[in-house]
């Protein structure tokens, strides 16, 4: 937890830095999406940048006008949930700080809008701005950010955005970094690079460096002087614009890696200052990293060997079926800290060797071990062995359709245990709820309100099918003006004088659904005393009664 603090802060440090001394205003746009509830380590993401937030801002220069924008910190579900939660302006540490301790974490990541918002703000077509993106996500709001980045670019006077990926992998991290990098910022994954924070930290608190001397002539030096190439094994062709990742590290003392200098993507050509390094490859959940000694005027052309293949998975509920969008796709494959997750047909890089791969439809499972050679490609149908059925309910045979979403539905195997209790499957809620299954008999048990039914129902692998539960139920409205409480009883009482009760309500109105039969319903309106009522419900019927 300490060294991804760290490298959380000093990213922070590096970015808000270098915006306060290449522009007068920037704005700070914080991720305050439901998302940042997730822990690292047991300590939530948003307790992490609070902190990060508090420590970066004693460092940034006070003559800067610095502003924070956030999102996803009111609503669950908006897209439009952007907020410019403190303007720009010189000493606004505190109002900043104040406001993202009081912030609440629940809502959508609309990344892009808020990057737009912030730059409109800073008048970016006028004058100098520049925006840090801190985000743990990606976009969720149908935009996209790199073709914002570009329009930012060529609208904006001296546009900038920098973004720092909280806690993203590299695939993710590409589809934010082009943000930054068409506008000629930076990105920075926050995750694991030991040491930043302090190398930041003195930079940032040092005065401006004195103006260099004047350049002396020097020999004229190669474009590049690093250009790798991966291959998938050992003698195969170099890939390109494969989507894989570079990650550059400074060598610690021991070889091992140490602070990350930056990651780069695809058909990567870059020029390293003398030094050692350590190079990471990474593409899907393959990875190969080896050590790079730089010396100057040398040019290196290392081949990076994944030793992985690629594996293609179609999941089907059945042989023939269709590929299931929805299905859960995991694979257990060699040297995996855990096993990793994807949904519906998945092409995913692996190291190679044996895969463990479990493919989830609804109740059913199936799994398969597959070899995997460097180099293969292998393509797999895994077919989960099940049918589906679509639950619904009527109010009364032949009659309206419940069709409210506080239909309940609990699926049990029909079997009953030595108990006498089932087994319960899956459950949902509302019409038309889809379940797929393995082949077995089945019970529905469908409840509204107070009316319930039990309905048996057999499915096969491959088979779609329709159960329908008839509750033989109706509506009971009541209307009890003043009533401070409704409860409704049977009308008929037990060999012991006592009427089973079928819900309440605190207060004047009460609708419910009821089995067929007769009722009582009891108001009361505390000191004005209680009142009692009467009314039949009939099966697919609405009854409206009304107790003055």
């Amino acid at each position: 937890m300490k060294a991804f603090s760290r490298t959380f802060l000093a990213s922070i440090v590096m970015l808000t830095a270098a915006s306060a001394h290449a522009a007068d205003r920037a704005i700070i746009v914080l991720d305050a999406s439901g998302s940042m509830w997730g822990q690292i380590d047991g300590k939530p993401k948003l307790e992490i940048a609070r902190e990060a937030l508090r420590s970066v801002l004693k460092t940034v220069p006070a003559d800067t006008e610095l502003g924070l924008m956030a999102y996803g910190h009111r609503e669950k579900s908006s897209c439009s949930d952007i907020e410019l939660v403190v303007p720009p302006a010189v000493a606004s540490a505190s109002a900043i700080t104040a406001a993202a301790d009081g912030m609440k974490f629940l809502g959508k990541t609309p990344l892009t809008a808020a990057v737009k918002q912030a730059a409109e703000d800073l008048k970016y077509t006028e004058e100098k701005a520049t925006v840090i993106l801190i985000t743990d996500g990606l976009e969720t709001c149908n935009a996209d950010p790199c073709a914002l980045g570009k329009e930012l670019k060529q609208s904006g006077v001296d546009f900038t955005a920098h973004v720092v990926g909280f806690g993203l992998t590299a695939d993710e991290g590409k589809q934010v970094a082009c943000l930054a990098e068409n506008t000629g910022g930076k990105y920075i994954q926050a995750s694991d690079a030991k040491g930043l924070e302090e190398a930041l930290a003195q930079t940032v608190a040092a005065p401006a460096p004195a103006p260099a001397p004047a350049p002396v002539a020097e020999p004229a030096k190669p474009e590049f002087n690093f250009v790798p190439e991966l291959v998938m094994a050992q003698g195969g062709d170099p890939l390109k614009d494969a989507g894989n990742a570079w990650e550059i590290y400074k060598a610690a003392a021991d070889g091992s890696k140490g602070e990350r200098l930056t990651t780069e993507y695809n058909n990567y050509k870059g020029s390293l200052e003398a030094g050692d390094y350590v190079i990471r490859a990474t593409l899907g959940e393959a990875g190969v990293e080896q050590p790079l000694k730089v010396e100057a005027g040398q040019v290196y052309k290392p081949t990076f060997v994944l030793n992985a293949g690629t594996l293609v998975i179609r999941p089907r509920p059945s042989e023939g079926g269709d590929i299931d969008t929805g299905a859960t796709v995991v694979f257990d494959f060699p040297g995996a800290d855990h096993p990793a997750t994807y949904y519906g047909q998945t092409k995913v890089v692996l190291p190679a060797g044996e895969q463990k791969v479990k493919v989830t439809i609804g109740q059913g499972e199936a799994s398969e071990t597959i070899q995997l050679a460097a180099g293969q490609t292998v393509e797999k149908d895994i077919v989960a062995g099940v049918g589906r059925v679509v639950v619904n309910a009527l109010y009364a045979q032949g009659g309206e359709k419940v069709d409210a979403s506080g239909l309940d539905v609990k699926i049990f195997k029909a079997r009953k245990k030595i108990d006498g209790t089932r087994e319960q499957v899956t459950f949902g809620f509302g019409p038309d709820g889809k379940f797929d299954l393995p082949a077995g008999d089945y019970v529905a048990v469908v409840r509204m309100d107070q009316a319930e039914v039990e309905q048996p129902f057999n499915i096969r692998v491959g088979e779609a099918g329709d159960v329908t539960a008839v509750l033989d139920a109706g509506v009971l409205a009541i209307d009890a003006p003043g009533a401070k409480e409704i409860r409704v009883y049977s009308a008929k009482k037990d060999i012991q004088g006592n009427r089973k009760e079928f819900g309440y309500a605190y207060d004047q109105k009460h609708q419910t659904t009821l089995p067929t039969g007769e009722y009582a319903v009891e108001v009361d309106r505390g000191d004005a005393g209680k009142k009692d009522g009467t009314a039949r419900v009939n099966a697919g019927e609405r009854t409206e009664l009304k107790i003055d």
